[in-house]
């Protein structure tokens, strides 16, 4: 899954006619920890994953994906109250 996340960074960089360093410093983190986003290292920072989509333009796009009201599941529960925890 990361494999492909990275593809898909390393597509918007390059249909934005970006090169690796033009970004990075736009996103304000290292060539190499934008090297390791775009080769799928699942060790990478959530923050900088974010800086990134942020400097693609695509961070509204990424932020309304993870909305689980925009899923089928979300909109049948969506009048039920979210428990405070969820426990085992």
């Amino acid at each position: 899954m990361a494999d492909e996340l990275g593809d898909h960074l390393t597509a918007w960089r390059k249909l934005q006619g970006l090169t690796a360093e033009q970004l990075s410093e736009r996103s304000g983190i290292s060539r190499a920890t934008l090297r390791k986003l775009e080769h799928g290292d699942a060790g990478s920072s959530l923050e900088s994953f974010l800086r990134v989509a942020l400097s693609l333009g695509i961070l509204t796009d990424v932020v309304a994906a993870a909305d689980p009201y925009e899923t089928d599941l979300g909109r049948a529960r969506a009048d039920e109250a979210l428990p405070q925890r969820v426990r085992r």
